[in-house]
């Protein structure tokens, strides 16, 4: 799912970098992946067949995706620890889920219900809330819309619902007594409650196969074995508590996932969701504490992982070719308004390579959400089309084909537009002033500039000597009309004169405005 591991290729970048993506594929780490324990009894479930292969953490390899209900697939997404700003790994993490749910739902035709878990209590908040000299629930709040605000910008769509823990205390410990109940955790006289591994037994570890060995107790640590987790963890002096049967505390981390998610979605959930490093132990423990409660074989069906790798150069490689695409896309809609001359177009080539990208493209997603193949494809059809609307040497007769470029244009913007990518905003302005504003004086200045530049090519009516000096009297105004354009070039503005009566404009990224500047 969006992997970059082929080989030497631009559509990967294209459209991770242009969504802030790094490098990364979603596949587990080979150590991990060689583990003999993973997928196993992996239970394929029945529903809805969506028609898509992806990559399930739980058996490492892909399997198809199916939804226990026709109208609507669950998804819980593991959200932020508010205790500070969002960084570059949630940007990736959730960028990414963010492209896979819009493909399934708007390619694939899923209704998904989306809830994301937020952690408004924890040990690293009240830890930043003390030394802030604020209370935790003010810290989480602040940071929690900071969050939101982040994911806005990079237009991540937001889940269905967020709840908080705060939000859901009595449903954290009613999960928690089941639990107990069940005889798969234990109370101390100090007020904690573990989970008992050594009562799940070998079914523990079908994310990560072989379990790793438990870090270092502190010598007054009331656990029965080390590698017990924290569902409910006893009150500290001076810190946030709820009451509770086993005394004052608050819930540990890994349980509050669980019961929030079991409380809108029961005991069947299709897809989990989060970083790599929330495989473990987060996310193992979290299916270990479900399927303990609802007595399950499978609490959740699919497990979706993203890694982060990001570069900068990756970044500014997919930033030309998508300046490159939206390019191509100015230079189709010059040619439907008549401003391009071009030789003449073979039509029926271009519908068919639209339709065949079409069948590519989806059968790409359907397939783990293959995008280096996606955007390969629309690379593809865009340097055919490109290729079409050579400039003539003259204006050319015959019929002309605009509609086949604005079935192009209209394909490209749509599947940008479903992964989140406006290419409608290539021609913005930036400024302190109005970008609408801004756009109808460039628009002004390149037409003023068009008009003096068509009559400095005017042939002359006289002849002779004084057509000559005609002509050299007009050469100071073509000279002004170069010396703009480079001008407009250093202002990260792109002339492109058409032919002797046309002109349009683009804009150019802060690399290519520098290089033509200097040549």
């Amino acid at each position: 799912m969006l992997r970059t591991t082929r080989g030497p290729g631009l559509g990967p970048l294209l459209l991770q970098a242009a969504l802030g993506l790094g490098r990364a594929g979603w596949h587990w780490p080979a150590s991990r992946a060689a583990s003999g324990g993973r997928g196993r009894a992996w239970l394929q479930p029945t529903g809805r067949e969506t028609g898509v292969q992806v990559y399930n953490s739980l058996t490492g390899r892909k399997e198809p995706l199916i939804v226990a209900h026709a109208e609507a697939a669950s998804w819980y997404s593991c959200g932020p620890t508010v205790y500070d700003h969002a960084h570059l790994g949630h940007a990736c993490s959730y960028v990414r889920f963010d492209i896979i749910r819009r493909i399934l739902t708007k390619v694939f035709g899923c209704n998904i219900v989306m809830v994301m878990g937020i952690t408004d209590v924890d040990d690293k908040i009240i830890t930043r809330a003390n030394e802030m000299n604020i209370s935790p629930a003010s810290l989480a709040s602040l940071y929690e819309e900071d969050f939101k605000q982040d994911m806005a910008a990079l237009k991540v769509l937001p889940p269905t619902v967020y709840l908080r823990v705060t939000e859901n205390i009595p449903q954290i410990i009613s999960f928690i007594e089941g639990i107990v109940a069940r005889g798969h955790a234990y109370s101390t006289a100090k007020g904690n409650v573990y989970f008992d591994l050594k009562a799940r037994g070998d079914k523990y570890g079908k994310l990560v196969g072989v379990v790793p060995g438990p870090a270092g107790e502190p010598a007054d640590s009331d656990k029965r074995h080390a590698s017990d987790f924290a569902l409910w963890k006893a009150a500290k002096p001076q810190e946030v508590f709820w009451a509770s049967p086993w005394g004052p505390g608050r819930p540990g981390w890994h349980i509050e996932c669980s019961a929030i998610a079991s409380m809108v979605f029961g005991s069947q959930l299709d897809i989990h969701s989060g970083g790599i490093d929330l495989a473990f132990p987060h996310h193992e423990n979290e299916i270990a504490q479900c399927e303990v409660f609802h007595q399950c074989e499978q609490w959740g069906n699919y497990f979706l992982h993203s890694a982060i790798n990001y570069s900068d150069s990756a970044m500014l490689q997919a930033q030309q070719l998508l300046l490159g695409l939206g390019s191509f896309l100015e230079d189709a809609r010059a040619y439907m308004k008549g401003q391009l001359a071009c030789g003449s177009v073979r039509e029926a080539i271009l519908w068919e390579r639209l339709s065949s990208t079409k069948r590519a493209v989806k059968a790409a997603l359907a397939d783990d959400f293959d995008t280096p193949r996606v955007i390969d494809a629309i690379l593809d059809l865009a340097h055919h089309g490109n290729g079409q609307l050579r400039a003539a040497p003259k204006e050319p007769g015959g019929p002309r084909s605009p509609a086949v470029f604005g079935a192009i244009i209209s394909y490209f913007e749509q599947f940008f537009e479903t992964v989140g990518i406006s290419l409608a905003n290539q021609r913005c302005v930036s400024g302190d002033g109005s970008e609408a504003t801004l756009h109808g004086v460039v628009d002004e200045l390149v037409r003023f500039r068009q008009e003096v530049r068509q009559f400095a090519l005017a042939m002359p009516e006289a002849t002779g000597d004084a057509r000559r000096q005609q002509l050299l009297e007009r050469q100071p105004l073509l000279e002004a009309c170069d010396t703009l354009r480079r001008g407009l070039t250093a202002h990260g503005i792109n002339i492109k004169d058409r032919s002797s009566t046309t002109s349009t404009w683009e804009l150019l990224d802060q690399r290519t405005k520098d290089q033509k500047s200097a040549g």
